[in-house]
Formats: structure tokens, C-alpha cells, sequence
């Protein structure tokens, strides 16, 4: 868990080689920091599905990353060279991780199985 907190501490606040500082500033996607981004979300997740609270920085950051990808990378200049159900499919996999994070649950039948992206 420390390692996916860490991932989400350093993403959250967009440090250097973190996938939001290159989608903002290199207008670039990098899909393997988008990759250590999701996996370290749907960890973060999977541990605080019966959290009583949870911490403020985390859930600023879940709500963030959610709304802000989506909208920023929505603008038709934005660089996109994969196919673009890749793009539809990340952007859906940011919604449904923020909704398992402040539901408690995810909205897919057990057992379920996350696609790599």
C-alpha cells in the first residue's frame, strides 16, 4: 500500500515525471505513467473500500484526476497517436475508479477482473 500512496502522492501533485505534469505541460500522454497512475488508484482502492474516512488529499486528487483528464484532453488539438477507444477506455477507467473510491465499491459484478489499458 505505502508504494501505491507514494505513486498517488508524487501523481497528485503533478511531480516531475508524473503523467499529469506530462499531460499538462508536454501535452503528452505517456501510457506507462498513466498505467503506474490507474494501478496505483485501483490499490489505493482496493484497501479503503471499508475506510471510515478517508484523507483529504487522496479524495481532492481522485475527484481531480476524474474531471480534469477528461476536460483537458477533450480539446481537438491534443496529441492523440493511439486509436482512440484507448483514450474513451482511460477516461472511463479514471470515472470508475473515482466512484469506487468515495462509494466504498466498484460498479461491476464480483469476481471482476480490471482489463490492462
Amino acid at each position: 500500500m505505502d508504494d501505491a500512496v507514494g505513486v498517488l502522492r508524487c501523481e497528485f501533485a503533478a511531480e516531475e515525471g508524473s503523467f499529469l505534469l506530462q499531460l499538462r505541460c508536454d501535452l503528452r500522454w505517456d501510457r506507462d505513467a498513466f498505467t503506474r497512475l490507474e494501478r496505483a488508484m485501483r490499490a489505493v482502492c482496493e484497501r479503503n473500500q471499508t475506510a471510515a474516512q478517508l484523507d483529504r488529499w487522496m479524495a481532492e486528487g481522485f475527484y481531480s484526476v476524474s474531471s480534469w483528464v477528461a476536460d483537458w484532453t477533450a480539446h481537438p488539438n491534443f496529441p492523440r497517436p493511439e486509436p482512440e477507444e484507448y483514450y474513451r477506455s482511460c477516461i472511463e477507467r479514471l470515472s470508475d475508479l473515482a466512484n469506487w473510491f468515495f462509494q466504498g465499491y466498484h460498479d461491476y459484478l464480483e469476481p471482476h477482473v480490471w482489463p490492462g489499458l
